[in-house]
């Protein structure tokens, strides 16, 4: 038996289960590479090898620093569209296996960067390489998994992006003790360790199939057919897998190849498909990456250090803490399993901004309250006042607020990693026709690209200039979300993908709109594709 026909062997559950993993390997690579840098910012070899500061570690270029972290985001968006385009012509495990490539040599680079711009080019190449993975990765699973277990499965393989974080922050503290810290290993070895995962994809990855979708969209309906019946033989019927193979053979028939430019005219709304709004389709994506960037996640995240440190930790105390803030997004992430498929993609979205935003204003209200009154409010989780008295420091204080700012920072964690983590993630992957899924998915990613980036640029400016009534923005933007989701976000939970065509039948972007055209032509093989397309 052939090397690319091995699943073959494999039974319905073990198929599953490998798809998973795999899927799961190319997330862990994007959340590992997400966590890597502030290790490596960490290591003073390597700060003054790329010349953004002392010898001592102590960073004084933070324009540079930023410029070659942020650097990578670029890369990732290119690869997303790229990687996209590649898999919607020529399967998603082909566009896997050069996102893989791409991956693996950019790491390499990483680990064997001589000067600021040899890594920042290494940088790029590893970015074009994530923004594949992260594009491609989440679209497999969804192709492959029944409506009623989607949102789990991408929660499942979400955990990744948590482990990954974990696993790089841990590595991190491990070296630093290498001969104190002043060692090429302490960013070396992390950066070459990521080519580890991208390795196990580029030599496995083609032992994986094609989704059935896929297969479906460019005329291979009989593999389709083949590989749809071996994913669902111990989970559903023989009439539901019938009834969703005529689903997804009867949309395939519409199905077109897309070009290199179709994003862009997508996003300008002249994507030359009528009656499917695939621009109200891109721009829901960008902007739910977005909107869940700017919850207050990476300021969080960001900030977790100099909390620490202004609570009077000892370095190893604030580098333990750190790795176990990050890694306790795993929990968040199973949870979010359980319940994105019972409650909903809205309800989980509006849900936790909900949380989020009582988080913040606990945050923001013991701020306030303590500006006016001389009491004790240490039963406020509170991380805002510990930043605001270190600005004076008085060290007192800072340590008493210590233990709710810990509390806050790992609550925040799990009701983020719980909700938007996932979801945002998923909704990207179900809204767009299997021809352009890979391609749409891409849209999701660069929202996360830009989100991430451009709240990382701004959180410094805004805690140096507002300072801790930062929180008092982030709350009020998680109290925006929710009405905004509500308004124009479509639930998709144990919909099919095909089904889903129907809620972007109509013009109206509010979501009971969507509902009523979904009741309509939300049954695929009662209703002509043709006069889907005309409604």
């Amino acid at each position: 038996m052939a090397y690319t026909t091995l699943w073959r062997r494999l039974s319905s559950r073990q198929l599953n289960v490998v798809i998973q993993t795999f899927s799961l390997i190319s997330i862990f690579f994007e959340g590992y590479d997400q966590g890597v840098m502030g290790g490596v910012n960490a290591s003073p070899t390597y700060v003054t090898l790329v010349g953004i500061g002392k010898h001592d570690g102590t960073v004084t270029d933070t324009t540079r620093e930023g410029g070659i972290v942020s650097v990578y985001y670029l890369g990732a968006i290119f690869g997303c569209f790229a990687g996209g385009w590649l898999a919607d012509r020529v399967g998603r495990i082909n566009g896997l296996l050069a996102g893989s490539w791409f991956a693996l040599v950019g790491g390499a680079l990483q680990s064997a960067a001589q000067n600021a711009k040899f890594m920042i080019c290494a940088r790029v190449v590893t970015g074009i390489g994530t923004g594949a993975l992260t594009g491609i990765a989440p679209v497999l699973v969804s192709e492959t998994s029944a409506a009623n277990h989607r949102g789990g499965f991408l929660g499942y393989v979400f955990i990744a992006n948590y482990l990954g974080i974990a696993v790089a922050y841990w590595l991190s503290f491990g070296l630093s003790f290498v001969h104190d810290g002043y060692s090429g290993v302490r960013w070396r070895f992390p950066l070459a360790f990521q080519c580890f995962p991208a390795l196990i994809l580029v030599l496995f990855i083609k032992m994986l199939p094609d989704s059935p979708r896929y297969l479906a969209s460019v005329g291979r309906k009989e593999e389709a057919r083949d590989l749809l019946i071996r994913l669902r033989k111990d989970r559903s019927s023989p009439e539901k897998i019938d009834r969703e193979y005529l689903e997804i053979s009867t949309t395939a028939q519409a199905s077109k190849p897309s070009t290199p430019l179709q994003f862009a005219k997508i996003l300008l709304g002249r994507s030359g498909r009528p009656g499917t709004n695939l621009g109200r389709r891109a721009w829901l994506c960008i902007w739910l990456q977005i909107m869940g960037s700017w919850t207050g996640i990476t300021a969080v995240t960001a900030y977790a250090p100099v909390l620490l440190q202004e609570a009077g930790y000892s370095e190893v105390q604030q580098n333990a803490l750190a790795g176990a803030i990050n890694t306790i997004g795993i929990l968040g992430t199973i949870i979010s399993a359980q319940i994105i498929d019972r409650l909903g993609r809205r309800v989980c979205l509006m849900g936790g901004a909900a949380v989020l935003f009582a988080v913040n204003l606990i945050v923001s209200l013991r701020i306030w309250l303590n500006s006016f009154y001389d009491a004790d409010l240490s039963f406020f989780p509170q991380a805002g006042a510990l930043y605001e008295v270190s600005l004076f420091h008085e060290l007192d204080k800072a340590a008493q607020y210590a233990p709710g700012a810990i509390t806050m920072l790992f609550l925040f964690n799990i009701g983020y990693a719980a909700t938007w983590g996932t979801a945002a993630f998923l909704v990207p992957t179900e809204i767009f026709p299997s021809d352009l899924r890979a391609q749409g998915n891409g849209f999701g990613v660069t929202g996360w690209a830009i989100g991430v980036g451009m709240t990382t640029l701004v959180n410094p400016i805004m805690f140096g200039g507002i300072r801790s009534r930062t929180y008092f923005l982030f709350a009020g933007l998680n109290l925006l979300w929710i009405p905004i989701v509500f308004l124009f976000y479509p639930e998709t939970k144990n919909r099919s993908l095909e089904s889903i065509e129907a809620l972007f039948s109509t013009p109206s972007p509010f979501h009971w709109r969507m509902e009523q055209a979904y009741k309509l032509h939300g049954d695929v093989l009662a209703v002509p594709e043709a006069t889907k397309r005309e409604s």
